[in-house]
């Protein structure tokens, strides 16, 4: 029986976004990003990470350093109560890559396949679905994948939505987003 997904955004949900992150030493959490996955999870949700990683694509660091990060990261997670289903990343670009990773494709977003494949991997009900994401990128992936649910984490307040994407909650703290859980 397929099961509600919180999607998450690495860079700049999960973590600061201080650019290309992929050192262990430079992944600074963001207040509230444990609390969030502890209420998703209590609500019947799983957790899904989803990330553009076009440093991979421009040569600044190889898919092994991603892994460890990674494996780090989802390491820190289950400590905190939060453990994730799956992580899932794109690490091409259609015009900065190099070599082989420089190709259009729908696993990088705002293109809905890394959402898609989690959801047939992992039996994920993607219209009861959430994500939480800082781009606009972020909200077209999950409404091209059928999530009714959007959240733009938007401390600033000035990631501007284009005309025609609706159902998106912009959210200034990921608290916001926790008080929503149980309904996601």
């Amino acid at each position: 029986m397929a099961t509600p997904a919180l999607f998450l955004d690495r860079d700049g949900v999960i973590n600061v976004d201080h650019a290309y992150v992929h050192r262990i030493e430079d992944f600074e959490f963001i207040p509230g990003i444990f609390e969030l996955c502890r209420a998703a999870r209590a609500a019947g949700h799983k957790l899904v990470v989803v990330t553009n990683q076009a440093g991979i694509a421009r040569g600044l660091y190889s898919e092994d350093q991603f892994h460890a990060l990674t494996a780090w990261m989802k390491q820190r997670f289950a400590d905190e109560g939060a453990p994730l289903d799956g992580v899932y990343f794109c690490p091409t670009h259609p015009t900065a890559g190099i070599g082989h990773y420089r190709v259009e494709s729908t696993f990088r977003k705002p293109g809905p396949g890394m959402l898609l494949q989690a959801a047939r991997e992992l039996a994920i009900d993607l219209p009861r679905s959430a994500i939480v994401g800082d781009k606009v990128s972020d909200m077209q992936a999950g409404a091209a994948a059928g999530l009714r649910r959007l959240f733009l984490f938007d401390p600033a307040g000035c990631e501007p939505l284009p005309p025609g994407l609706g159902g998106v909650h912009r959210i200034t703290r990921l608290l916001d987003a926790q008080a929503d859980a149980q309904n996601l």
